[in-house]
């Protein structure tokens, strides 16, 4: 039997879920975004099938997924939960949206799944909270949900407790990364590469990285020491990042980013 994923919001992350979904068997997505351009490359590339309307887009699919911004999501599912059938499981992935909010915008008719994902979703390695506690959530269709994010990154199933940690720490944990790499690619252009190769070298360092990180089963402060030599470079630079109060900065920093997602909710 064929599950309908559909898919509200076709924007940057729910395109890449929807493109993520291609080969899954047994699954067909329906798609609806009020800028249906958003829609067009995937109905171009056979990715998924267009809903005209909310009302097409609810009574139409088996597992609804609301991927639109915090302040949509009000006017979205009024739009959507009067046509929704008492089975479709909700799924959502709106920053700092609770379960209790979701369960009250559907009505409380459905079962409500909670999801935050983070933005190398798009190149297929996202990482994925998933909360799966709501007790009208039927057994198979928890496990079916699991296994579908499973294919699309790092799945991690937490109590809603926890999410707005997850959302500092790996929601907003990419754009932590990023701008640590343009500060190593402006001290690359500051000692002499030029911009293009400054750039190649910082993605290729903190790729091989993650890598060995991901890879040697070793905990990065091992990792760490094993590049830092006594009275070498490394140790100095160590050093001075240390006198710059750096670590506690980045703990403050996701701590600030939970705090906001609190906030939110």
């Amino acid at each position: 039997m064929v599950a309908v994923i559909g898919f509200c919001g076709a924007g940057n992350m729910g395109a890449a879920m929807i493109r993520g979904l291609a080969d899954v068997p047994d699954v067909s997505t329906l798609a609806y975004d009020v800028d249906e351009t958003k829609i067009d490359p995937l109905i171009r590339d056979e990715l998924a099938q267009r809903a005209k309307t909310p009302k097409d887009l609810a009574a139409g699919c088996d597992y609804l997924l609301v991927c639109v911004k915090p302040q949509y999501v009000e006017s979205a599912m009024a739009a959507l939960a009067p046509h929704l059938r008492p089975e479709t499981v909700v799924l959502s992935i709106v920053a700092g949206v609770t379960m209790d909010r979701l369960r009250t915008l559907t009505g409380g008719n459905n079962p409500v799944v909670r999801i935050m994902p983070n933005t190398p979703a798009l190149v297929g390695a996202g990482l994925f909270a998933l909360c799966l506690t709501d007790p009208k959530l039927p057994a198979d269709r928890r496990e079916f949900i699991h296994d579908l994010f499973a294919r699309l990154g790092k799945t991690y199933v937490l109590p809603e407790s926890l999410f707005d940690a997850f959302t500092g720490l790996a929601g907003s944990g990419p754009a932590y990364v990023l701008y640590f790499m343009e500060a190593l690619i402006e001290a690359g252009v500051y000692v002499g590469f030029s911009r293009t190769s400054a750039a190649d070298i910082v993605a290729g360092l903190v790729a091989g990285t993650a890598k060995l990180a991901a890879q040697s089963g070793q905990h990065p402060s091992v990792l760490r020491e094993m590049v830092t030599s006594p009275a070498g470079t490394t140790i100095e630079a160590l050093m001075h990042l240390d006198r710059q109060a750096v670590r506690a900065a980045f703990i403050d920093a996701v701590v600030a980013a939970r705090d906001r997602s609190k906030a939110l909710g």
